[in-house]
């Protein structure tokens, strides 16, 4: 089996010109369902893991502790993008949790949505770090060390109690055993982790399908925290956004990562799906979501439409000129 498998490809002038290869995991139920590339190659969620990360708030109590709205839970699973109000609802947690913004580890930044950024650029606001897109799973993982009575600045470190919990949830809600989990330092700077691609899709499969999880401890939170990613899609990435168009239909519950990750789960279906584009790139994700939608037949038009409403397959210049195209190159097999 070749480890990976051409995805997409982009042509300029009828002349392929780009080159994107990868890897995709399909699972049900009864295991490994759909494939191409390597089920076995190990992946690292990048900030897939959000969703997971934010369970033991909801599971400890921690949001009710502070009083924490829905919206400001469901924030703690995404990647939001820093629109204003993405950081209304950040502040609103800072103040609700007492958190100085001084322990957070990453570095004063800008958000990455553009106008919010320009529109501080204008008006001479300075970069801070709870703009970074991030910041949701820092908080999370700072309340819980301080419940689990750790060094609250310490939070980011393997070693800490918050990261040694969230292994354990990792370990439950992938069915990868917990002592193969591979471990490095995300672009955060908080640990990272790596499972091979179908325990990915697994643990979106356990997402959207939280009565398959086993553990009865962490079951309610993973049914509470991929219920909120529905309830408040723009809370995970942003307006009009892969995860955010994603995330608006009920049956499905997804979140991307860094350097060409994307997953999703789909509830009727009991489908998990994890891919990796090996070079890292992003822009193919939408086509790939779509053409995988597509080749399982999925009965929902308007979600896919969507999708290429918003994300053409079409590659434009700095013109905003139409100048080529992607196309899908993959077939997924069947076991």
């Amino acid at each position: 089996m070749a480890a990976f498998e051409v995805l997409v490809k982009e042509y300029r002038n009828g002349m392929e010109e780009c080159v994107h290869s990868g890897l995709i995991s399909i699972v049900s139920p009864d295991g490994l369902k759909y494939f191409a590339g390597d089920p076995e190659h190990l992946m690292f969620y990048r900030s897939a893991s959000k969703p997971v990360q934010a369970m033991p708030i909801v599971r400890s109590g921690v949001d009710k502790k502070y009083g924490l709205t829905d919206e400001e839970v469901a924030i703690m699973a995404g990647s939001q993008r820093g629109e204003f109000a993405h950081i209304d609802v950040i502040n609103s947690i800072m103040k609700k949790a007492g958190i100085r913004e001084e322990i957070l580890i990453m570095l004063p930044t800008y958000p990455l949505d553009q106008p919010t950024k320009e529109e501080m650029l204008r008006k001479n606001m300075p970069p801070r770090k709870i703009y970074h897109n991030c910041i949701g799973k820092h908080i999370a993982c700072i309340l819980m060390q301080r419940e689990l009575r750790g060094r609250e600045e310490d939070y980011w470190k393997l070693e800490s109690p918050v990261q040694q919990l969230i292994i354990d949830y990792l370990s439950k809600i992938s069915d990868y055993p917990r002592e193969k989990i591979k471990t490095a330092t995300d672009g955060c700077g908080v640990t990272v982790f790596a499972v091979p691609a179908q325990y990915v899709a697994n643990t979106f499969l356990h997402l959207a399908c939280p009565e398959l999880i086993e553990d009865d401890y962490i079951r309610p939170a993973a049914e509470r925290i991929s219920s909120l990613m529905n309830l408040y899609p723009r809370m995970i990435s942003g307006t009009n956004a892969i995860c955010t168009l994603l995330n608006d239909d009920a049956n499905i519950v997804a979140k991307g990562g860094a350097l060409g990750v994307y997953c999703f789960g789909m509830r009727k279906e009991q489908l998990g799906i994890a891919f990796k584009v090996m070079d890292g790139s992003y822009d193919e994700l939408p086509l790939i979501t779509t053409t995988i939608l597509k080749q399982i037949r999925y009965d929902k038009p308007k979600t896919i439409e969507k999708l290429m409403s918003r994300f053409p397959a079409i590659i434009k210049n700095d013109n905003n000129r139409n100048v080529g195209e992607y196309e899908a190159e993959f077939k997924i097999k069947e076991v």
